[in-house]
């Protein structure tokens, strides 16, 4: 069996070459687009469901591009033990986004004001993070945890439950569904117009266009929504020149029941950065066995803890090691970490000016949702990738179905679980929570049995090449 360190990948330069400056600018670019929007549409989405303030949702996205520069630039630079040193991107962390939804919309319910609200999930965030600032330290010794199943029931759970928000924004959105207009002929128009032209772009064999699929479908909507009068400026009026950070700006507020799942959410999504930082070190052709790897994985990590920490301080959501740039290091055969201090500065400039950040929101649903459903099917399947990887005897496929059917259960009717004591339902409520603790629950509990290790032996026999010993 041909060991998975040693395919190669055609790099023009590789992790520690420094590319010229024009080619680094046109490298960082490249990212930026395959990146941006996915970047910045967590914030409008909880914003929108959320029914926030056009300023404050503003706000939450110039902060995320500012937090995202910082994270990139911790990541690609490798300061002592924080940080992997590959190209790897931070940007928000989609896990968050229906577990926010969920949270604020409770304590909407609950009668709470809107910056109450936002300094409660910020705070719990923020407290949360050092969660996985600790689990950098432990990694070496959760193997038996971290498996490609785990982490790929975790991925899939976000993707199927993220489907959910898409769809509604393809309808209309929140606000639509409030005045009776969800579901109007103009929505239905846009999303699937957006949703085609993402698709058409996606298929070409020219790399930029693939890779720019999403941006150029949301502007082609954009257009389209802006002839039909769909497009609200007034958010533009009368906006500082800089928007100056300013930690805990909405103050800072705790509450256990949020900290649980909030805290639940963020190990798991450990899960998915070893996932994403493996698979960029394959493509840089770095290795992903031994003590370097390691040690890149527990920097890695540690610097998502650490740039969630700042991020939430901020009033950005949690930030995670983005995966959607290991397609950019493989069609453009650059892996040059130098290319990240590129991306890193842009991010924090863009991020400084209010302008960008107000424009976003002037995005209507329907466009945000064509290009949203289909990118979150694209993460529910990528789930799917990883769970096959592992191979799917008996053993597997039990962990998956019942963790598939009790986490997606759940999105269909959480009150299946209202019986329990409240600091456990608030776990088991959420479909990502309840899909991932039951896949790393009957990971642990069902033994790895011989059968599976025949199988696995009698695959790796079957593959050997010809006149190999296979005795």
């Amino acid at each position: 069996m041909s060991d998975i360190t040693t395919e190669k990948s055609d790099l023009i330069y590789s992790l520690e070459d420094k590319p010229p400056f024009n080619q680094s600018m046109v490298s960082a670019i490249t990212h930026l687009l395959a990146i941006f929007v996915p970047m910045v549409t967590p914030a409008l989405i909880v914003g929108t469901a959320l029914s926030l303030p056009a300023d404050v949702t503003a706000y939450l996205v110039s902060m995320a591009m500012i937090a995202s520069g910082i994270g990139t630039w911790l990541q690609v630079n490798r300061y002592g033990r924080v940080g992997s040193g590959l190209l790897s991107i931070q940007s928000v962390n989609f896990s968050f986004v229906t577990v926010m939804i969920s949270l604020g919309s409770t304590m909407k319910a609950d009668g709470l004001h809107v910056e109450a609200m936002i300094s409660t999930l910020l705070g719990v965030s923020f407290v949360g993070a050092f969660l996985v600032v600790g689990s950098s330290f432990i990694l070496p010794y959760l193997k038996r945890v971290i498996t490609p199943t785990v982490s790929g029931v975790v991925v899939l759970m976000i993707g199927l439950s993220l489907i959910k928000v898409g769809i509604i924004d393809f309808g209309g959105g929140f606000a639509a569904k409030s005045s009776g207009t969800f579901g109007s002929y103009e929505s239905i128009g846009i999303g699937l117009l957006v949703l085609v032209v993402v698709i058409g772009f996606n298929c070409s064999r020219h790399p930029l266009l693939r890779m720019g699929g999403i941006a150029i479908g949301i502007v082609v909507g954009y257009v389209v929504a802006l002839f039909l009068g769909l497009v609200d400026f007034s958010v533009m009026q009368n906006l500082p020149l800089i928007t100056a950070p300013v930690p805990f700006k909405y103050g800072f507020s705790f509450d256990l029941h949020a900290f649980l799942v909030a805290g639940t959410i963020y190990l798991l999504s450990v899960l998915e950065a070893v996932g994403d930082i493996t698979a960029t070190a394959m493509v840089s052709n770095q290795p992903i066995k031994g003590e370097a790897y390691t040690s890149r994985l527990s920097g890695g990590v540690l610097a998502d803890g650490l740039v969630s920490v700042i991020a939430t301080m901020l009033g950005s959501l949690p930030l995670t090691t983005f995966a959607q740039n290991n397609g950019v290091i493989q069609m453009t055969g650059v892996a040059s970490r130098h290319v990240g201090k590129f991306i890193a500065v842009i991010l924090v400039i863009l991020g400084l000016f209010p302008v960008v950040g107000r424009f976003f929101t002037t995005i209507p649903a329907p466009v945000l949702g064509g290009a949203m459903t289909l990118m979150f099917s694209m993460i529910a399947i990528a789930g799917i990738r990883i769970i096959i990887s592992n191979g799917l005897d008996r053993r597997e496929t039990i962990i998956v179905a019942t963790s598939l059917g009790l986490g997606l259960g759940v999105s269909y009717d959480p009150e299946v679980f209202r019986v329990l004591p409240a600091s456990i339902y608030v776990l088991v409520e959420n479909p990502i929570c309840a899909g991932g603790l039951t896949a790393i629950i009957l990971n642990l509990l069902i033994p790895l049995n011989e059968i599976k290790s025949r199988s696995e032996v009698t695959s790796s026999l079957e593959i050997a090449p010809e006149g190999e010993n296979k005795n």
